[in-house]
């Protein structure tokens, strides 16, 4: 909001915002210290996970549904031995336009030194694989899947929900913590990091997640 207010009213920059309101109410964490920059540009690492047993995933969440990815970040560590660092995405619009300006400064200008875009830049330091939770269609964190150093794998509310409270919307799409803490465990058993797909089978087991659940595509 000070940097939206800043650059329209002080710099009389032609650009707009808008602050979204939301139908869920929580209690937001502390500013965490060095994180304005990446506020403004798109993403910052909201927890670091530990040492866990040689496995590490990267949770990515905005909004509301960060809570959930923060809650899946505790459960991969505790239940299943997996350090999962979140981070915590502002806006995979501006992460998009960022990564569009540094390729077209390239292609420009093919003798200068690479641009890199800023989501590369805060991923490819890190290990393990790269899951997205979206309280929006898949296709927008899938926006950026280009520069994600590795594979990305999205979760999102595709297709049309039939859900009377926030919880079971989240379950009729398969979003919430069981999901992306299922998710997480099944990436990391495709490239053999130490998973078998047992494990997987198991953690869906006690996560209540049924197999034969309808396709939220297909309803």
């Amino acid at each position: 909001v000070q940097d939206g207010m800043r650059r329209m009213l002080e710099a009389q920059e032609d650009v707009f915002y808008y602050v979204t309101v939301m139908n869920e109410n929580y209690v937001h964490p502390e500013l965490p210290a060095g994180a304005e920059e990446g506020i403004r540009r798109g993403m910052y690492r909201l927890r670091e996970g530990g040492s866990g047993q040689g496995r590490r995933v990267q949770l990515l969440g905005s909004g509301a549904i960060l809570r959930e990815v923060l809650a899946a970040a505790e459960a991969l560590e505790r239940e299943h031995g997996v350090a999962a660092d979140v981070w915590s995405v502002t806006s995979y619009g501006e992460l998009r336009r960022d990564a569009v300006a540094c390729e077209r400064r390239n292609l420009l200008s093919p003798s200068a030194a690479p641009a890199v875009p800023y989501v590369q830049r805060c991923l490819e330091q890190t290990e393990g694989p790269v899951i997205a939770a979206s309280d929006y269609m898949r296709t927008l964190p899938d926006g950026i899947s280009r520069w994600v150093p590795r594979r990305l794998h999205s979760l999102g509310t595709d297709g049309y929900g039939r859900s009377d409270t926030r919880g079971a919307l989240r379950d009729f799409f398969e979003v919430d913590a069981r999901y992306v803490a299922l998710a997480a465990l099944k990436a990391l058993a495709d490239e053999g990091d130490g998973i078998a797909a047992d494990d997987v089978v198991r953690a869906r087991d006690e996560l209540g997640i049924r197999a034969d659940k309808s396709d939220p595509l297909r309803g």
